[in-house]
């Protein structure tokens, strides 16, 4: 099967936001006075803000009506972090002209807001490299569903099966397989080694890494 589409996850994936998005979560739970662990915080990266923090409100058992307050809390924070700190990761630069090369339609599929995906994308200066822009800010489910995935596709006008995706993390990368998609998965380096990226079709530490063969 020859493929004609990909599609990339954003934080932790091309930019190192991923510091960003920690801080500013343990930053927003510890003003409810919980201490939240670099392992309990790995089990919801890739969440959607408004579930992640559902998830760890019901854990901890914290006022639910204080949540929206908690949400807007971490989005501002990330963004400022994001916009000031955060660096392209390994082989951003040269992944993009790699599919453009090869006449592939690319596409970005994020649980961020489309807010922050504008910062990001401006920021590594990809504008004219992206067919399309998918935040599943607003749809009914975010990742591991496959619906931003999904969706991504229609406005790529391409097949599921024709697409090969790039994720980081294991709610993405179950996300990606869920929708009959190819997975390319670059965990973090803390990460790399742990069993349960057994489901993705290539594991690599970094886009560098990608090659033709790999196609």
């Amino acid at each position: 099967m020859v493929r004609n589409t990909v599609i990339f996850d954003m934080d932790g994936l091309l930019i190192d936001s991923e510091p960003c998005w920690q801080e500013a979560g343990i930053e927003t739970l510890g003003q409810f006075n919980v201490a939240l662990t670099l392992e309990q915080y790995h089990l919801t990266t890739g969440l959607r803000t408004r579930e992640w923090i559902d998830y760890w409100f019901r854990y901890f058992k914290l006022d639910p009506r204080l949540a929206p307050e908690a949400e807007a809390s971490i989005l501002l924070k990330a963004m400022e972090k994001i916009s000031q700190h955060a660096l392209p990761m390994s082989g951003t630069d040269q992944i993009f002209p790699f599919f453009r090369d090869r006449n592939f339609k690319i596409g970005i599929a994020t649980s961020s807001p489309l807010a922050l995906v504008d910062v990001v994308v401006k920021k590594l200066g990809i504008e004219n490299y992206l067919d399309a822009v998918c935040s599943a800010e607003n749809l009914p489910l975010g990742k591991p569903h496959p619906a931003v995935y999904l969706d991504c596709a229609v406005r790529l006008n391409a097949s599921p099966l024709d697409c090969i995706c790039f994720e980081d993390s294991f709610n993405g990368m179950i996300s990606v397989k869920a929708a009959r998609m190819k997975c390319v998965v670059i965990p973090s380096a803390d990460q790399f080694d742990l069993d349960k990226w057994g489901a993705a079709d290539v594991k690599l530490s970094s886009l560098a890494h990608f090659k033709p063969s790999m196609l």
